[in-house]
């Protein structure tokens, strides 16, 4: 942020806004440390890390579950708790089954302390009634997190909207009681600040059609007033017969839907946000009568809002120039990088053609291991970007997850693994299936919370 200060000052005309993936990981990290909701995460972590920690606790979870996981790891380490508290949710009857069942009785675990605790919790009601709030609280903000960093679609023109969106969903998720939501709105005021609300979000809130054409007052709002005249400021600095050109003549011209943005079809065209509205596209279509202001609308509404995709090639990059590797010349290191990136977004694209695929959803267990292990909260460290690095692979976390055809574990090396004897350990010989890896949107419809 220093740099880009200074960056500003000699260069006048570049904008520079926070990463919008890092910036609501950031949001979400804040709320889930608030009380009420820290102890459920709590809860459902000491659940998690003691099933995960015995061969014989893994099974049976897995045999009730229908060979299924309860800990799904995400993108970043937030969203893998996202991920895994809606796990829980799902497989709330299942897990209930588990602990009231003959074989969880016979189980040597079910005398332990955390075997106790863990029959305890999910046999509470109260910690499923904490487990649906989370959800609705958080799944507004997942929600933007998805579009930020699903690499679907260009997500500038639809950041501000979708926060604005999100925070009204949060109120009615606290049934409007302002004692109940002020903190969290809060909190997602103070990480947009100077983040998420510069005047290059504000003006592409204004011209996304989508918004503009959804609510006709848009454009009376103070703030997005004054962000539009402050983004033109600096696009066409000291040129003010061009900003009186675009905010006198062309701008005005969108706002009243004259000529051909009153058209029935410039209208129909932007009435549903899917993954095929491009707002950038609409306005190369209906936008020719407004050549300067159609310009800038391009090149605003097709801007990136996160480095995610960037930091996922550096990821690459530490892949294939390792230790072993560290004399490829740097023609060869960038055609290896170029190869591997790009086979993993065709197979990415390809998934995703298949079904409505879990975007925030990872292919390894590295941001999810304080969900596996006990204590791994304090071998993680949040790295500058918004990806979260873990210092040791404790436990093994990944080969947990990994689809294997029994349900019997390799041995680990660490020593706070605790195995049963041979003559104890009973086997669940099944196919393992992953979970299922669609979006929901909707928890605990018709709850009540105080």
């Amino acid at each position: 942020m220093g740099a880009a200060k200074l960056l500003k000052e000699k260069r006048p005309t570049y904008f520079w806004t926070s990463c919008a993936t890092h910036s609501i990981n950031l949001m979400l990290e804040s709320i889930a440390s608030i009380p009420r909701f820290k102890k459920v995460i709590d809860q459902a972590k000491a659940l998690t890390i003691f099933i995960y920690a015995h061969h014989k606790t893994l099974a049976l979870m897995r045999s009730y579950t229908k060979k299924r996981d309860i800990v799904r790891p995400g993108v970043t380490r937030f969203a893998s708790a996202f991920l895994t508290l809606q796990s829980l949710s799902e497989k709330k009857s299942q897990l209930r089954a588990m602990f009231t069942s003959t074989d969880w009785e016979e189980c040597k675990f079910s005398k332990s302390v955390k075997g106790k605790t863990s029959y305890t919790t999910v046999l509470s009601i109260g910690f499923w009634i904490g487990v649906s709030l989370c959800l609705k609280v958080f799944a507004p903000l997942v929600k933007v997190l998805r579009i930020v960093d699903a690499d679907k679609k260009l997500s500038m023109g639809f950041v501000y909207g979708e926060l604005l969106q999100a925070k009204k969903d949060i109120k009615n998720a606290l049934s409007n009681v302002p004692k109940n939501d002020q903190h969290i709105i809060d909190i997602i005021d103070a990480k947009m600040k100077d983040r998420l609300d510069s005047p290059l979000h504000l003006m592409a809130y204004l011209l996304n059609p989508f918004y503009h054409y959804k609510d006709p007052l848009l454009y009376l709002d103070q703030t997005v007033s004054i962000g539009v005249i402050d983004c033109m400021d600096v696009i066409f600095l000291g040129d003010i017969d061009m900003q009186n050109i675009i905010l006198s003549e062309e701008l005005p011209m969108y706002k009243k839907k004259e000529s051909i943005f009153g058209k029935p079809i410039a209208v129909k065209a932007c009435l549903l946000n899917d993954d095929k509205f491009d707002p950038a596209n609409w306005w190369s279509t209906f936008g020719a009568l407004t050549p300067n202001l159609q310009k800038i609308a391009m090149k605003i509404l097709s801007l990136t809002t996160s480095s995610s995709g960037c930091e996922r090639n550096w990821s690459t990059f530490e892949g294939v120039h390792t230790k072993k590797r560290n004399r490829l010349d740097t023609h060869r290191l960038n055609n290896l990088v170029f190869v591997q990136f790009n086979a993993k977004l065709m197979n990415k694209k390809n998934r995703e053609k298949e079904r409505n695929i879990e975007v925030l959803l990872a292919s390894d267990a590295s941001s999810a291991q304080d969900w596996i292990v006990d204590g791994a909260d304090d071998e993680v460290e949040h790295d500058t970007g918004m990806t979260w690095k873990v210092v040791s692979d404790a436990m093994g976390a990944y080969e947990a997850l990994r689809p294997r055809r029994s349900s019997r574990l390799r041995e680990f090396d660490e020593d706070d693994f605790q195995s049963e004897s041979e003559e104890e350990v009973s086997v669940y010989e099944f196919d393992f299936e992953s979970d299922e890896e669609h979006v929901i949107e909707e928890y605990g419809e018709g709850e009540e919370f105080s």
